[in-house]
């Protein structure tokens, strides 16, 4: 896949401003561990309130966490006065989400004017290995921020 150009500059630390200025990110202890234009690494560590009844990571939480990579992914290319909302996504869990974390890795595969479309890979540990537990496809619509939602406003 060819390399995707950023519109700000200051991608890296707008995505991260971003990221951590949304509560539930915060609430379930996500961390961004990786940024690069079009592409977002995302891990969530396992807690008691985050697993079913069986040990294994919430649904609830894998899609959320598919929307957190993928969204963010998506904002590394946009211009610094533009966010996005999600539109749609679609969610594959292909396995148990197992392990001491998630991690979630989102990646642009089309940017359009008004849409981007990316994909999430989530891996679980299983014997020390990483194993995908979901894929996702999400589609992001791109929109100008209200002039209080920008950043030079802080």
């Amino acid at each position: 896949m060819a390399p995707f150009e950023p519109q700000n500059p200051n991608y890296d630390a707008e995505v991260r401003y971003r990221f951590a200025q949304q509560p539930y990110n915060l609430s379930i202890g996500a961390k961004i561990t990786d940024v690069t234009p079009g592409r977002v690494e995302v891990v969530v560590p396992t807690r008691p309130d985050l697993v079913q009844h069986n040990g294994f990571f919430h649904g609830g939480l894998i899609a959320g966490l598919a929307d957190i990579a993928g969204g963010f992914a998506g904002w590394s290319l946009v211009e610094a006065d533009q966010g996005m909302l999600t539109i749609e996504y679609k969610l594959n869990i292909v396995a148990p989400g197992l392990g001491d974390q998630l991690r979630a890795v989102g990646e642009v595969v089309s940017r359009g004017r008004s849409i981007i479309v990316t994909r999430i890979d989530i891996f679980g540990m299983r014997n020390e290995k990483p194993v995908l537990c979901t894929t996702a496809l999400q589609t992001l619509k791109v929109m100008k921020l209200p002039p209080e939602l920008l950043h030079e406003n802080d």
